[in-house]
């Protein structure tokens, strides 16, 4: 537990001297500037809330694992937090504030990382979690995961990779998906993740998350 409870100190600190630079530009959340470094400047940016090795954080907010994520899954992310298809008070500003020529060079770096799970566990079932992403829950028409993520769940292009993924991230994606993305997903995720997440309880998400975030 003081481990766990040290990471989450950890990333405050990490998520609020990462808002003090937002704000140093001169104007809240304004994010960093194309003349401090180019994609390097950028990527030291990202990692300082998502960290040096890509894992994620725990915090007041879960910071998500971009280590091994699809390249085509970041680069659309950034898009839809620049387009306003996808909004948070620090991801939009941020994602804005990078030239789109950028994407590709900054999901290829944190792609290449090979980092462990940061762990940290869901409270879930695992084996059921492994159960539903294997084969589904049919009688509540809940696909299995695995057919759009793979067995390894790494994704495949623009489909993202949960493998190592924080679970609590993950819950809070699942149990907020229309809030956060709605129906207008441009790239279709959420035609059939709207219905999915709808159909499934809050503990079987918890099961999910604990399967998956512990895979490598």
């Amino acid at each position: 537990m003081k481990a766990i409870h040290g990471r989450y100190a950890l990333s405050s600190i990490a998520l609020a001297g990462a808002l003090m630079a937002l704000g140093s530009s001169g104007s809240a959340l304004a994010g960093p500037r194309e003349s401090s470094g180019g994609v390097q400047a950028k990527i030291e940016y990202c990692e300082t809330c998502h960290g040096d090795r890509g894992q994620g954080f725990y915090g007041y907010y879960a910071i998500p694992r971009l280590a091994g994520q699809q390249t085509g899954y970041l680069e659309n992310q950034l898009r839809d937090f620049s387009s306003g298809m996808r909004h948070t008070a620090i991801m939009s500003p941020i994602a804005r504030s990078v030239s789109p020529s950028m994407y590709g060079a900054i999901a290829a770096h944190f792609h290449a990382m090979n980092s462990a799970p940061l762990g940290g566990g869901s409270g879930g079932n695992a084996a059921l979690g492994r159960d539903i992403f294997m084969n589904g829950i049919p009688e509540s028409n809940v696909p299995a995961c695995w057919a759009c993520h793979g067995a390894d769940a790494h994704g495949s292009r623009d489909i993202p990779r949960l493998a190592g993924q924080l679970p609590s991230y993950l819950i809070n994606t699942l149990s907020n998906w229309y809030q956060q993305r709605g129906t207008k997903s441009e790239h279709g995720y959420s035609a059939l993740m709207v219905p999915t997440t709808h159909n499934l309880t809050r503990a079987q998400m918890a099961a999910v998350a604990a399967y998956v975030s512990g895979l490598h």
